[in-house]
């Protein structure tokens, strides 16, 4: 809900109530009560504190949970969390639907495996490759 996304978000970027307030033109108590669920923003008011926390709007809105976490905050714009898969025992993931609708992926597609010591990324091969040749062209130049 609103008001649990509201609180994680403040405290998250460790503001106080007051200074949430201030930023988006209120009273302490007004914010107050959009926490406390008396309340809610009008659409203008979401609106600038999706602006101020980093988030879409849609995603201030809703509220996402994880098994075994609860509920967890809201992501920052062009971030997503699209649930748990299970590693086959050949290494064999499902990207789930929501996140190849969003992303654009279709089978047969080429993708790049990254990672980092925490976990993957998947990268359209063709976004990749088109980036390296930038960036290789952009060290030619400097290299002359």
């Amino acid at each position: 809900m609103l008001k649990d996304n509201l609180t994680m978000l403040r405290k998250l970027n460790g503001y106080s109530q007051e200074q949430i307030a201030e930023k988006i033109g209120i009273s302490r108590q007004a914010y107050a009560k959009w926490e406390s669920g008396a309340t809610i923003p009008d659409i203008d008011r979401a609106a600038l504190l999706a602006q101020v926390y980093g988030v879409t709007l849609d995603s201030l809105m809703k509220t996402e949970t994880a098994d075994g976490l609860g509920t967890l905050p809201p992501a920052q714009k062009g971030k997503n969390l699209w649930g748990t898969v299970t590693l086959g025992d050949r290494g064999q993931i499902v990207i789930p639907k929501a996140a190849r609708d969003h992303l654009g992926f279709k089978g047969g597609d080429r993708i790049i495996v990254a990672s980092d010591e925490v976990g993957i990324a998947l990268i359209p091969a063709e976004f990749f490759e088109s980036r390296m040749r930038e960036i290789m062209e952009k060290l030619g130049d400097k290299q002359d």
